[in-house]
């Protein structure tokens, strides 16, 4: 992060002109956010105040990690996200926002899985890490890859009405693994699309890891590093636990063989094949041929009290745990509001060996 050489030009001057006021970033440390280059793991809720914030302070090159595309259901908290965007992925619909938002810096999209084979060849270039996803297996491995290239980590996570922020991997500090040396049990820890979670609070804990991001940029104030914040949005409490450093856990040399066994999830893997769709007036016809048709809802209860065409109401967050359910031997057509969650079901059923599964295309929106 040198800023030799970055000098600002008077359209960035006039915009950063509320931190030049600041004799504690001024022109130099507007220059060196100009020279940062921070990677956000993870598009969703925390990524997405994230990359505003970082974007609006005029971080000069920012790398946006995601290879999922943007559903619906996503747009109660992701909020770079508009309904125009479901079905399109999310690095590239951020991307354009940001650069929207700030034509001054650089974005660099990389829409794929993250994994140990590719990991330290995408972290390499950067400085720092901003970890914004939502399962242990990715949080490990980004930590694990952090340590070895020696790249400060921002962390934040949240559950339901709470969150936790930190900074590992700085200055000789703890590691991720210091804190958390061994995975939760599986099931212990669910997902969003699970258990749910307060629209705002990735809000609030994304600005936070925003925060502490810059502070490392400009090398400002006390990082939060050694310390877990807490942070409980109903009681609107702040917490800080200090915890120390594990030597080991500062020196690893390689990455794990396997993270998703580590952590007992599903190994990570790119997505599927799309499933076979069928048009709403292809449906319509089986519907009325009496051939034998299982539909399937994966939307959310109140969303089908609104609107229904039948079938069997399993949300998208339940249905591996539903599958009982499901007759296999009858042909399934999934449908969702717009086709996207449908789709996902769809393959997440032919994965699991039901034969014939069949999205509505285009959702209820065509029906």
């Amino acid at each position: 992060m040198n800023p030799a050489d970055l000098s600002l030009s008077p359209p960035e001057t006039n915009r950063y002109s509320r931190h030049l006021l600041l004799p504690e970033i001024g022109t130099a440390g507007q220059q060196r956010m100009k020279a940062a280059r921070v990677l956000v793991v993870g598009c969703g809720g925390l990524g997405c105040p994230v990359l505003q914030y970082l974007a609006a302070a005029g971080v000069g090159t920012l790398g946006l990690l995601d290879f999922d595309t943007v559903d619906d259901s996503n747009l109660q908290r992701q909020v770079l996200y508009a309904t125009a965007d479901v079905g399109r992925p999310k690095a590239v619909v951020a991307a354009e926002k940001l650069a929207a938002q700030n034509p001054f810096i650089v974005l660099q999209t990389h829409q794929e899985l993250l994994s140990r084979d590719n990991v330290l060849d995408l972290f390499a270039s950067y400085d720092i890490v901003v970890d914004c996803s939502d399962n242990f297996a990715t949080r490990y491995l980004v930590n694990d890859a952090c340590v070895i290239l020696g790249k400060p980590l921002v962390f934040g996570a949240i559950f339901k009405f709470e969150g936790q922020v930190s900074v590992f991997n700085y200055q000789n500090g703890p590691t991720y693994r210091c804190l958390y040396p061994e995975p939760p049990a599986p099931g212990d820890a669910p997902s969003c699309a699970e258990i749910g979670v307060l629209g705002v609070l990735p809000g609030l804990v994304g600005t936070l890891q925003a925060t502490e991001a810059l502070k490392i940029i400009l090398e400002l104030g006390e990082v939060l590093s050694s310390r877990l914040l807490l942070v409980d949005a109903l009681g609107m409490r702040f917490q800080s636990i200090r915890f120390r450093a594990v030597a080991a856990n500062q020196q690893l040399t390689e990455l794990a063989p396997d993270y998703a066994a580590f952590c007992g999830e599903a190994p990570l893997r790119a997505a599927p094949q799309r499933a076979p769709e069928i048009t709403a007036d292809e449906l319509k016809a089986w519907q009325q041929s009496g051939r034998p048709l299982q539909l399937l809802d994966v939307r959310e209860p109140h969303e089908a009290a609104r609107r229904s065409i039948g079938g069997r109401l399993i949300p998208l967050g339940q249905l591996e745990g539903r599958l009982g359910e499901i007759v296999p031997a009858v042909p399934v057509v999934v449908h969702c509001a717009s086709g996207v969650r449908s789709q996902k079901a769809a393959q997440q059923l032919l994965g699991l060996g039901f034969r014939e599964v069949y999205s509505l295309r285009n959702g209820l929106a065509d029906y």
